[in-house]
């Protein structure tokens, strides 16, 4: 989890509606409970209302009626619907981020941990939740929060990779940067594809096709004495 994002996480004190602002069918409807609890229920209507219907389209009202809660208690949480994003946003990026580091710490054969990282992307363009499209379909791009936050996943998970490549190659650290960010986009490009087309390639014969593609790539990369006129 990064620190912007850790930051973001906060309470623990219960709460509930205000019968004097919310209405008596408002408050009736808030069941009362500890302030985690509640957020995350919040971020779980969220979730499902944004991804139903974006960003734009989505309303607080909305959110409030599928969470079953009033307004004021919404704006408890979350003071604007822009904030409520981000925090779906990030803690979408921290669930890929996190997936990616299990799966290349998982093992210690680099073949393994090529599948395992393009399977980290498939699995999580397959989730219920839905939660990809914040971060591989944001239709809030036009948002500097929301731009580097989308920059600083690619970021985070090149970093990982690369890591590997510059301790089991003999690539210097910015080009093993490189080589890293060209497999985040094969396995998020490859990966949005194979689900938003409604392929009927199943997810194991896809993620094997693609890990075999990036491995036969990399595996070419020497283990001693990196020499980059030997690639022209």
């Amino acid at each position: 989890m990064t620190q912007a994002s850790a930051d973001r996480r906060n309470g623990s004190a219960p709460e509930g509606a205000n019968p004097t602002t919310a209405g008596p069918a408002a408050s009736t409807r808030a069941t009362r409970m500890p302030r985690d609890q509640r957020r995350a229920s919040l971020l779980d209507a969220a979730n499902d209302v944004f991804t139903a219907r974006g960003y734009h389209a989505a309303a607080m009202d909305d959110i409030a009626e599928a969470a079953g809660v009033s307004k004021p208690v919404l704006y408890q949480h979350f003071p604007s619907k822009l904030d409520l994003y981000l925090a779906l946003l990030d803690a979408s990026c921290d669930s890929l981020v996190d997936t990616v580091s299990d799966a290349l710490t998982a093992t210690d054969r680099n073949d393994d941990r090529v599948v395992a990282t393009i399977e980290a992307f498939y699995d999580f363009v397959s989730s219920t939740s839905g939660e990809f499209r914040f971060v591989f379909e944001s239709d809030l791009t036009g948002d500097a929060s929301v731009r580097q936050r989308l920059w600083q996943v690619n970021e985070d998970i090149a970093d990982l990779i690369a890591a590997v490549i510059v301790e089991d190659t003999a690539l210097p650290p910015e080009q093993s940067k490189l080589l890293a960010i060209s497999l985040v986009g094969t396995a998020q490009v490859s990966s949005r594809y194979w689900v938003r087309s409604g392929m009927s390639i199943p997810v194991e014969e896809a993620t094997s096709l693609v890990s075999r593609l990036a491995w036969r790539g990399i595996r070419g990369f020497p283990l001693s004495h990196y020499d980059a006129s030997r690639l022209h």
